[in-house]
């Protein structure tokens, strides 16, 4: 379940990574309702959680061949600071009262801007901290740091947002880059299984799209990533209105809906993580149960109802999301990774400008649960359409794995024949 553990530079990547992402969940409570009290509406929220993503959908793909060019530690070392100063300014102009949608929705574009280097360079970047055969469980145990994060950074969230204001929010988020690039610092070069970097030619970018679409055990994975990533996983604009306009509370019933999904996904992903083997068509079983989830969250009657249904919204988030990313990860060559993870980066952050305003606009002009359903009933009946082509991909895959098993036991029998 933690063998990658054992590994000392990804032991302390995950622990640094598990600390700024608390930071980075505090400041995403703050964040939501810093733009409901400027704004008081659920299409604004929308429109500027998606501003953090348009960079993605826009420049993903060359921020993925960057990182198949380039020194992924080097690239991590640059873009955390600026993520961590980025975080600075939110927390200074919040507490000198001067801040406002338009500078709310900058700074969130200037994010997006880091991350597309910062996101294909850190997920891409767990490959080069284990060997092969810990690569799976390293990427799972990923995704458990990041909800374990969401379980305590949200809770505080909203604890710091009623106790102390939301600039304290901010200013944590700030502070917390300080765990990641000590973790960078503190790794063993020796210890590193650096992938060979791509040079430079023409047309790389097309390489890999070329390569994507020529690949069915990415191409599907990456359509189902994109069409869930745009409409299911909205939650900083879902649960906001959901805490706010259903169950009548605030910032720290936010809080409390994002650590009990967290709390779930922390279960699935340790689950996941101790799987011995995945299958493609494992992520659309994932999808389909993810899918019942959301749909019965957007019906459940009263808060208490919610957080028990949201235990296993949080549960099918990371299986899904995990199984995608190991999925995506195990399947792409290595010099093609990088831009592989772009590619993951565009399809499940990169979709969000199209999905955040549509999903804040519909609970905004109806009601905050309908924006789940338009979550749930998609994610639902894409992993029933997928299955089929993806449980293809398997049998193809188990089909080559028994020819390369037997071809050795070939030669060995015409050896000894010969003999």
């Amino acid at each position: 379940m933690v063998s990658s553990l054992r590994q000392r530079n990804y032991r302390l990547y995950f622990f640094g990574q598990l600390v700024s992402v608390m930071g980075t969940w505090m400041q995403t409570v703050a964040q939501s309702f810093l733009v409901l009290d400027l704004s008081h509406s659920g299409t604004v929220l929308g429109l500027s959680t998606a501003a953090r993503f348009v960079p993605i959908l826009l420049f993903g793909p060359a921020g993925g061949l960057y990182a198949d060019r380039h020194d992924k530690r080097r690239i991590l070392y640059a873009t955390q600071t600026l993520s961590g100063l980025l975080a600075a300014a939110f927390a200074i102009l919040t507490a000198t009262g001067v801040i406002r949608i338009w500078s709310v929705v900058m700074l969130a574009l200037a994010l997006g801007f880091v991350n597309v280097f910062d996101n294909p360079a850190r997920q891409s970047f767990i490959t080069e901290m284990v060997p092969p055969e810990d690569l799976a469980n390293a990427v799972t145990l990923n995704s458990v740091a990041m909800n374990l994060a969401r379980v305590f950074g949200a809770a505080l969230g909203g604890i710091l947002v009623a106790a102390l204001g939301l600039a304290t929010c901010f200013a944590f988020n700030a502070v917390s880059f300080v765990a990641v690039l000590a973790s960078l610092a503190a790794m063993n070069a020796a210890m590193l299984y650096p992938s060979r970097r791509v040079k430079q030619r023409k047309g790389q970018i097309r390489a890999g799209l070329a390569y994507v679409r020529e690949t069915p055990g990415l191409l599907i994975p990456l359509l189902m990533i994109a069409l869930v990533g745009m409409l299911a996983w909205e939650f900083p604009v879902t649960l906001p209105l959901m805490a706010s306009r259903v169950f009548g509370g605030g910032a720290g019933t936010y809080g409390l809906m994002t650590s009990v999904m967290g709390a779930g996904a922390v279960v699935g992903g340790l689950v996941s993580a101790a799987r011995a083997k995945l299958r493609a068509r494992s992520l659309c079983l994932a999808a389909i149960g993810w899918g019942v989830a959301i749909t019965v969250a957007a019906l459940a009657p009263s808060l208490w109802t919610e957080l028990v249904v949201l235990l296993f919204v949080g549960y099918g988030s990371i299986t899904f999301n995990s199984y995608a990313k190991t999925t995506l990860q195990l399947t792409a060559r290595p010099e093609m990774r990088g831009r592989v993870m772009a590619l993951w980066g565009l399809a499940w952050q990169g979709s969000t400008p199209i999905g955040g305003p549509l999903v804040g606009w519909i609970a905004q002009a109806t009601d905050p649960r309908w924006s789940l359903i338009v979550g749930g009933v998609p994610t639902l009946l894409c992993g029933l359409l997928a299955l089929p082509a993806l449980a293809r991909v398997d049998r193809r895959a188990l089909a080559a794995a028994s020819e390369t098993s037997a071809t050795p036991g070939a030669e060995r029998a015409a050896v000894s024949g010969s003999a």
